[in-house]
């Protein structure tokens, strides 16, 4: 389905180690392994999930990718460059057809800005448009995103979680990027309001032909926008597969915890799933696991499990997963 899809980006044993050293002189050298080498890649037009739980990882890799933070290591490669080689010019340039949508609507806007000027700031930033341009513009970019033009001299706190976050994508399409990189999105809004926002965004990516990664806690989410979904654990992604070959053959045990805790109405299906749910919490990620990072919470693991780091490999067509129970089959 995806094959004759160019790669828009592609990222290649990607960490983000952040340094949290303790004693009075830092001489106890400790690291947080927010991200702990991951590899995927996102093809145009389409949108990658990335799910998991809280310390997964999945906003750090967000960060990353559009460099509001430093690897440590690794390779993002974004439309034929390596990000992490160019210098601040150079990526300043490059950041128009890259951008971010925040989890939160409420802190993510200046409070002391009206919406006319939160929305035209890269605009401003990125292009030379006469006034009249600009105005047009931002009419143009407010009804695009379903919200009415006479209200662009308002201040954010004048509108409602789901307006605001409207605002916010108003200024991420604003410079027609090629990647859009949604940090939860939804999560902070009311559940009558997140499929309101999911459409627009699934409406905008058909009319502007953009692409998505989109992050997220839950696997109903990312169910309903993804094309492909990278499942995270502790820094590392566990799963990657199809949205349909996902759902309906996980293959780690974590995804299938996960697919567990999906709300289902029906109590004698519910009841069944309970033996599949996840127990315990994650790891520290100061002082992760040896071998699979999951195998403290998994209940299929083995011996070897404990010792030795699974391979990240391809079990099925653009089925990918890292566990050694699959591995062997």
């Amino acid at each position: 389905m995806y094959v004759k899809q160019p790669k828009l980006l592609e990222v290649k044993g990607l960490k983000k180690h952040f340094n949290v050293s303790e004693g009075f002189f830092k001489r106890e050298k400790k690291y947080l392994y927010a991200v702990d080498g991951i590899d995927f890649f996102v093809k145009e037009g389409e949108t990658l999930g990335i799910v998991g739980e809280s310390g997964s990882g999945k906003s750090t890799t967000g960060n990353l990718i559009v460099q509001l933070i430093d690897p440590t290591e690794g390779q993002i490669i974004f439309d034929g460059v390596d990000l992490t080689t160019l210098s601040k010019k150079e990526l300043r340039r490059k950041r128009a057809d890259l951008q971010l949508i925040f989890q939160d609507p409420y802190s993510s806007l200046n409070p002391r800005m009206k919406v006319f000027d939160l929305i035209a700031e890269p605009l401003r930033t990125h292009q030379k448009l006469s006034s009249e341009q600009l105005h047009n513009q931002i009419v143009e970019l407010m009804e695009l995103v379903g919200l009415n033009p006479i209200y662009m001299n308002r201040y954010p706190h004048q509108f409602s979680g789901g307006q605001r976050q409207r605002i916010g994508i108003a200024r991420a399409i604003a410079l027609h990027p090629k990647l859009i990189v949604c940090d939860e999105p939804v999560s902070a809004l009311d559940v009558s309001i997140q499929s309101q926002i999911l459409n627009l965004l699934v409406k905008l990516q058909k009319e502007l032909n953009l692409t998505y990664i989109f992050i997220a806690h839950g696997l109903p989410v990312v169910k309903h926008i993804s094309d492909r979904i990278a499942v995270m654990y502790l820094g590392k992604i566990v799963e990657l597969a199809t949205k349909e070959q996902l759902f309906k053959n996980p293959k780690h045990p974590y995804t299938e915890g996960l697919m567990a805790a999906i709300p289902i109405p029906d109590p004698m299906l519910r009841d069944s799933k309970n033996e599949q749910l996840i127990e315990g919490d994650i790891p520290n990620p100061v002082n992760p696991p040896r071998g699979c990072p999951f195998h403290t919470r998994c209940k299929y693991a083995v011996d070897i499990c404990k010792d030795e780091l699974p391979v990240f490999q391809e079990k099925e067509k653009e089925h990918f997963v890292a566990c050694h129970l699959v591995n062997k089959q």
